[in-house]
């Protein structure tokens, strides 16, 4: 495997190891906006909401859809939901105390992005049906060009990329696929206008879409074929209906539902991170994870040996994304469902064929065969100083990044979902110290006067050999994993879709990595304002409270 690369020349030092003194800025044309943040899902939102905490109000946000959301506006399959405790899945400065269920669907989802958008008065910062095309960074005037798809170009002085995993489906590689005659729809694209009830419907895919979709459409179809290539460890899924005098309470009483919080948090935390980054210590947390999955899955198939047989999986617990589902094995034991475990030979022109032999009719074929994740990294042509292209760097040198959001060579970027960015616990936990990241580089270059923040190759790569380091202690070094064909894999045999790090030490290390493991430089022909006014469209927000002060902001310029 390829080692760690070398990065580009160090920035010249004095004699007591500080930075050679910066240019004089000269007063030049400003770029559009200081920062631009690519995507409007809460990845998005956390950022905007970050940057304004740290007094950063030149900022605009660009989406690709018509709405705002994500994931939460593109999917919307039946039965489609949030599989983790919303009291996890929400920011904790905006707690939602009116979720009606503990796992609620996904309108909930969407509509509480659209509440937290008017909440911080972030909808004129926010610019929708804009694809990125590709984004190129001017080495001369420090600043992003981001070309859309529409002709037009945006500049910033930085660009945060906070387009989440969930972007681009994966449409499976089906031969005949193009000559099949009936409907065909993938879970990320689903048509609302689609009725399946009394259909024949094949489901492509065992996935967490698949675990949702399935048990809902199976009561309403005449035939329901499931094809399967790797069985899914699946978990019961406590979604109880949160009663009316509950959300009162919270509403009355926020500490309360922060208390919920800590605890569906902290469980996620023991269950899952501790787990799967901490197996080789802690071993017996998996096979505990495992020998409840198995209990699960007997008392749902009603003691059908072959079934159970077909749908238990043989890899560890953690190798690839578990889910949490409402009757999901349990669907396989009706008269109307069939599972099928033999590889798909090809697709017919009315239906799927396998490898035994036999063709099985269907008039829908739903692809519930998920993202494209690590091969979509980054979401779109990112060219960095000399035209360096970040999905080559990353294809050819392996994915790798400082604290899992930086890269070095490229500056002025930060990703809020890259390599080593998410813990496999909570999504939101994520979000926050990935923005505490990103604002407090840009807060300190602003109070140095700087117009370019990179990080420094050396701390670049120790950042990414401790990662690396930590590997085979997890659940992912484990020999079961391979063939599993988890997206947590990449083609080195790295699990750069997990840091190996628990989510408070993310957290604690986004608050107090030094700040001169970035340098920073002053453009000659840029010109900054370190206070810029706020835009006046924007009023203050009573509900929005400063971020406490970044640590290390007391540095002494250079």
């Amino acid at each position: 495997m390829t080692g760690v690369a070398a990065g580009p020349p160090q920035p010249a030092r004095g004699a007591a190891g500080r930075e050679a003194p910066a240019p004089a800025a000269g007063r030049a044309e400003q770029p559009q906006h200081e920062v631009l943040v690519i995507g409007a899902g809460f990845s998005g939102i956390g950022t905007a909401v970050g940057l304004r905490r740290a007094g950063i109000e030149d900022f605009l946000i660009l989406d690709e859809q018509d709405g705002a959301g994500g994931s939460w506006h593109a999917n919307r399959y039946p039965g489609v939901a949030v599989d983790i405790s919303a009291f996890s899945y929400s920011f904790a400065f905006a707690p939602q105390p009116s979720w009606s269920r503990a796992f609620p669907p996904g309108a909930e989802l969407k509509a509480y992005a659209e509440q937290c958008l008017d909440r911080y008065r972030l909808r004129s910062r926010l610019r929708l049906n804009s694809q990125v095309v590709q984004a190129r960074y001017d080495e001369e005037r420090h600043l992003w060009q981001v070309a859309l798809a529409d002709g037009a170009t945006v500049t910033g002085r930085y660009l945060v990329c906070a387009t989440g995993w969930l972007t681009r489906p994966k449409t499976p590689r089906l031969e005949g696929l193009d000559d099949y005659t009936g409907r065909v729809v993938h879970t990320a694209r689903w048509d609302a206008e689609l009725d399946l009830t009394g259909q024949r419907v094949a489901v492509v895919g065992t996935g967490a879409s698949a675990v949702q979709l399935v048990p809902e459409v199976a009561p309403r179809v005449q035939r329901l074929d499931v094809y399967q290539r790797t069985p899914t460890w699946v978990f019961p899924k406590p979604d109880v209906p949160v009663p009316v005098a509950v959300r009162r309470l919270f509403a009355a009483a926020p500490w309360i539902q922060r208390g919920v919080r800590l605890a569906t948090d902290t469980a996620t935390e023991v269950s899952f991170v501790i787990a799967m980054i901490q197996y080789r210590r802690f071993p017996f947390l998996v096979r505990a994870g495992e020998a409840f999955a198995r209990h699960y899955l007997r008392q749902q198939v009603r003691g059908d040996r072959a079934l159970m047989a077909a749908l238990a999986p043989r890899y560890r617990l953690g190798c690839k994304r578990p889910s949490f589902g409402k009757g999901y094995w349990r669907t396989f034991t009706r008269d109307n469902v069939r599972l099928h475990t033999e590889p798909i030979e090809r697709i017919t022109a009315t239906g799927v064929a396998t490898a035994d032999g036999t063709e099985h009719p269907c008039d829908v074929l739903v692809l519930a065969t998920g993202f494209h994740v690590l091969d979509n990294l980054p979401p779109f042509p990112v060219h960095g100083p000399g035209g360096r292209d970040l999905r080559e760097f990353w294809r050819t040198e392996r994915f790798q990044t400082y604290e899992g959001t930086s890269v070095k060579g490229y500056p002025n970027l930060w990703f809020i979902v890259g390599p080593y960015s998410f813990t496999g616990g909570s999504w939101f936990g994520m979000i926050d110290y990935q923005v505490t990241h990103l604002t407090r580089v840009i807060t300190e270059a602003r109070r140095r006067g700087a117009t370019q923040a990179v990080v420094r190759t050396e701390k670049h790569d120790a950042s990414f050999r401790r990662a690396l380091r930590r590997q085979p202690g997890t659940v992912f070094a484990h020999p079961s994993c391979g063939g599993t064909h988890s997206y947590y894999f990449d083609e080195h045999g790295d699990a750069p879709a997990v840091r190996p790090s628990s989510t408070y030490e993310a957290a604690w290390r986004a608050r107090h990595f030094d700040l001169d493991d970035y340098h920073y430089d002053h453009a000659a022909t840029a010109a900054i304002d370190p206070d810029p006014d706020p835009d006046p469209a924007i009023d203050p927000d009573p509900d929005l409270e400063p971020a406490p002060r970044p640590a290390g902001a007391h540095r002494a310029t250079d």
